[in-house]
């Protein structure tokens, strides 16, 4: 008897959307994540901060007048989520300064980025585009 063993493809979830490269845009980021992961069963104030992040940055630091952002989510089937933000500026690539003064105002964003996310990165995108991109893993841990 000859049985055919088939496997399933593993569920992969995708989000994807370009909005502006405003403070509203950052907002709309952060709204949207919430109500995606909410749709797919998943909610995490940890993705949401980490989009709020990305997105803020690629606002400020990203940003070329006429030029949108990209947002994407990608969750597989084992509970990664990857947030990828995509910007306009490829010639300014993120890192995580040693430590910001206890009385700036910014300069900490990346350091939660990094505290939340397994990992964390920058790829170059087409030119002259980067993606900074965080993967965290939902369900688990405790920044569900």
């Amino acid at each position: 008897m000859n049985e055919e063993i088939t496997q399933a493809a593993p569920l992969v979830r995708h989000f994807t959307v370009l909005l502006s490269a405003t403070r509203r845009g950052a907002r709309l980021a952060r709204l949207l994540t919430e109500r995606q992961l909410a749709d797919w069963g998943l909610p995490s104030e940890a993705a949401e901060h980490v989009v709020a992040e990305l997105a803020s940055n690629a606002v400020v630091h990203g940003r070329v007048p006429g030029r949108d952002f990209r947002l994407a989510l990608r969750l597989d089937a084992y509970g990664t989520l990857r947030i990828e933000v995509t910007d306009a500026r490829g010639d300014r690539v993120p890192h995580v300064p040693n430590a910001a003064p206890a009385y700036a105002e910014s300069g900490r964003g990346l350091l939660l980025v990094a505290a939340y996310a397994e990992r964390w990165g920058v790829d170059e995108a087409p030119t002259p585009c980067k993606t900074v991109w965080a993967e965290l893993v939902l369900g688990r841990g405790r920044w569900c």
